[in-house]
């Protein structure tokens, strides 16, 4: 059974290779991106990450990629160990959705524990219906098989003028009902997120955030490790725990 969920987003500048000048910038949601993949570790070797993209697709333990198309071939897998490029026979994915590197990277960030992780990553549509995403959480959670359930998604892109999708006013108290909800653990507000207004927004996290509304309703504990804007897009990262016992 799912026993940790943890929201976390998925910029490419995360890898410290990739951040270049933003490196310092972001170093604080990076730490508390790592101090997450610990907290995971220890909580199980088996884990879900969901994501969303232009189509559903799913990636077993096995699959190796690369950041490579971002910048720098920085290698990442989702089981086995955590460096990829020690073994020439695990050629990388070179197509792989950006949640399900992330998710790898995540692993990495572990340190030894996370060889021992083994990662089953789905990637759902982006106009997945909230109802439907609530469903596909549900179902996660009914079936047996893992520890942990990562959420991968980022808040809206448009905090600033320079933002990817411009200034957009709404983007403020969007991302406050984001952040509020996950330091609450308040499944109904992530489930209650307007899809029309997240695509105008250019949030990338709807989708997997219903999903996490879907898989666990009523958290046992909730915490926001970290919020922030850098560049004009919004980055949560949250830990929400379940109950171990109905007693």
């Amino acid at each position: 059974m799912i026993v940790t969920a943890a929201v976390v987003p998925h910029p490419p500048l995360l890898a410290a290779e990739l951040a270049g000048t933003a490196a310092a910038e972001t170093a604080a949601l990076r730490d508390a991106c790592r101090a997450v993949a610990l907290r995971l570790a220890a909580a199980g070797e088996r884990w879900l990450a969901v994501g969303a993209g232009p189509a559903a697709s799913a990636y077993p333990p096995g699959t190796c990629g690369t950041f490579a198309g971002f910048g720098a071939d920085v290698r990442v897998a989702l089981a086995g160990p955590a460096t990829p490029e020690a073994d020439p026979a695990r050629a990388p994915d070179p197509e792989l959705p950006l949640p399900v590197l992330v998710a790898g990277w995540l692993r990495g960030q572990a340190g030894p524990a996370g060889d021992a992780v083994r990662i089953d990553a789905r990637v759902l549509p982006r106009d997945t219906t909230p109802e439907d995403a609530r469903r596909a959480g549900e179902d996660l959670a009914a079936a047996d098989g893992h520890d942990v359930l990562l959420v991968l998604g980022d808040g809206a892109a448009t905090h600033t003028a320079r933002a990817p999708g411009a200034l957009d006013e709404r983007a403020w108290p969007y991302d406050r009902v984001v952040a509020d909800a996950l330091a609450a653990g308040d499944a109904a507000a992530l489930a209650g997120l307007d899809p029309a207004l997240s695509d105008e927004l250019l949030v990338a996290g709807r989708v997997p955030w219903q999903v996490l509304a879907g898989a666990v309703p009523r958290p046992a504990s909730a915490r926001l490790e970290h919020t922030s804007a850098p560049y004009g897009v919004a980055y949560h990262v949250a830990v929400w725990e379940l109950a171990t016992s109905t007693a």
